[in-house]
């Protein structure tokens, strides 16, 4: 591979259609204010640079980052490219990652709104996200050891996989569907709205209104913490240990729970007809 070194670079599209290089410790900013310093690049390594640019890698194919900042104005720094690699990165741009497949993010620290929309065969490991809109419309996706915060994330996916992780979000994995979320906590207010075929094994889930509208909705050894008005219309199967603030209304299926404060059936749009069981006996049973 050729290598280019401590350089910096400020005009648009300045290593355009590069291939085959190495790129270490150089800076991607300054006076020029440059777009698309590295579009249609290809088998790429960019390592221990510095990114204070608009859009800079779009349309990339084989790539590795790493060891690198892309800071505040660096929007939208990854857009339709694919077969890549982010590793121990800090990225503060915002709309990072839109349209791109096959990617792998390893120990990075993101703060990046929009985050991940529409991409397809992610991989998330081991790292730090603050966004809104996480991973919308996205698909494929495998996430170990993240530490989420943001509102509106996971909506509309298909097919993901989550485990190990801790997510702080709100209105969370509305209208998708395939989901498996394992060994982790989940906070946030109405979770799970309009899902289909979603999962959670050895969770905690903390919020209100949690699970509502939901088709094929399971949870297996999970705990639930200020769930309130919980599994509203949903065709659910769940095995709760410990409390439920309370459960209204839920369309079909099992629920069973150590102990639920209340069970609310009123005013139904729809025919209810899911048993809810505590402590083995069933209660408040109604045709």
């Amino acid at each position: 591979m050729k290598l280019i070194s401590d350089k910096t670079f400020d005009k648009e599209r300045s290593l355009y259609n590069l291939a085959d290089t190495e790129v270490l410790r150089c800076l991607f900013g300054g006076e020029n204010d440059g777009e698309s310093v590295l579009k249609e690049c290809r088998n790429v390594s960019v390592c221990d640079c510095s990114f204070s640019l608009r859009y800079p890698m779009w349309h990339v194919r084989r790539f590795l980052l790493k060891n690198s900042t892309l800071d505040e104005f660096t929007r939208a720094p990854l857009w339709y490219s694919s077969f890549g690699s982010i590793e121990h990165c800090k990225i503060n741009g915002v709309k990072c990652l839109r349209e791109c497949k096959k990617i792998v993010v390893d120990n990075s620290d993101i703060i990046s709104p929009e985050f991940g929309w529409r991409c397809r065969d992610l991989k998330i490991e081991n790292s730090k996200v603050d966004s809104v809109y996480f991973l919308f419309e996205s698909k494929n996706v495998k996430i170990n050891n993240l530490k989420m915060r943001g509102k509106y994330s996971f909506q509309y996916m298909d097919n993901l996989y989550i485990k190990n992780s801790n997510l702080d979000t709100k209105d969370a994995f509305w209208h998708s569907k395939n989901v498996i979320v394992e060994n982790s906590a989940v906070k946030g207010e109405y979770l799970g709205w309009f899902s289909k075929n979603l999962t959670f094994i050895n969770c905690k889930i903390i919020g209100t209104q949690p699970l509502c509208y939901c088709k094929n909705l399971k949870l297996i050894n999970c705990t639930m913490e200020d769930t309130d008005l919980s599994f509203e219309y949903s065709d659910v199967k769940a095995d709760i240990k410990g409390y439920i603030l309370s459960v209204k209304n839920p369309k079909s299926g099992v629920i069973r729970a150590d102990s639920i404060g209340e069970i609310i059936r009123e005013d139904a749009v729809m025919k209810c007809s899911a048993r809810i069981l505590s402590n083995n006996r069933e209660l408040n049973e109604i045709e």
